[in-house]
This record gives C-alpha cells, structure tokens and sequence, in this order.
C-alpha cells in the first residue's frame, strides 16, 4: 500500500512579494529549498496564516540568502506581501519506508531566515509502538 505524507514543509514563512505577470509557481529562496530538500518544479501545497486561502503550485529557486518567498501568477490573486504562509511538500511511501522516514520542519522568522530544523517522527507510528508495547 502506498500512502501519503508530508515530506517537508517551511514553517510561517512571510510572503515577500506578489508577482500577478509571472507565469505561475512560487518563488523560494535556495538555501530554503536545501533546508526543505525542495527540487526546482516540485509540487506544493501554499497555505495562508492569515486569510486561510490553500493553493498548489510548483517551486522555482530565488537568490540563495534574500528570503525571496514570492507567489507568482494566478496565485499572487490569493496571497499578499506580509501574508505568513506555511509551504508543504508530499512524498507517497510505502509501508517498508514508512519506518524510517522522518518529515523535516524549517523554522524561520519574520525575515524568512531560518532559525530551526527539525526531522520529525511520524506520530502515529510512534503511538502504535507505544500501544504495542503496553499490551
């Protein structure tokens, strides 16, 4: 069975600009994307903080140090410059790599720099060797 996870995401980012005349995608910083372990044109999902609009794009690298978060296109129509944003990448696993797979989180503040990086365990799978282990 193949399933569903998320792979990485950036964690209230804050939109940096909104380009209505560019063809489509969002634009991140490249040391963002190595944090994240984000590939040029990778699929993602864009959420809103604060005005809950959800949209699904494609990434493309901005400089490497600028902070560049910059909805570009049809999108730019559903976010706005200071908007914080949570940025997600999805991966499918199988159950075999399920088991060691942990979900990365960066952190980063007003500025877009990154402040903490960290690789979760899946909880779920964490709650069944607990409940496991208590039988």
């Amino acid at each position: 069975m193949i399933r569903h996870f998320c792979k990485a995401k950036i964690h209230r980012a804050t939109i940096t600009e909104a380009n209505l005349d560019y063809m489509g995608s969002i634009t991140i910083s490249t040391e963002l994307m190595e944090a994240a372990n984000l590939y040029p044109y990778e699929k993602v999902q864009v959420v809103d903080i604060d005005n809950g609009a959800r949209l699904e794009t494609y990434v493309i690298p901005g400089e490497r140090r600028a902070g560049e978060i910059c909805l570009n296109g049809a999108a730019a129509r559903l976010v706005h410059k200071g908007d914080r944003v949570i940025i997600i990448s999805y991966c499918m696993l199988d159950e075999k790599e399920i088991q060691g797979f942990r979900p990365r989180v960066v952190f980063v503040d007003e500025a877009n720099k990154i402040t903490e990086i960290k690789d979760h365990e899946i909880a779920f799978a964490t709650h069944l060797q607990v409940v496991s282990e208590a039988r």
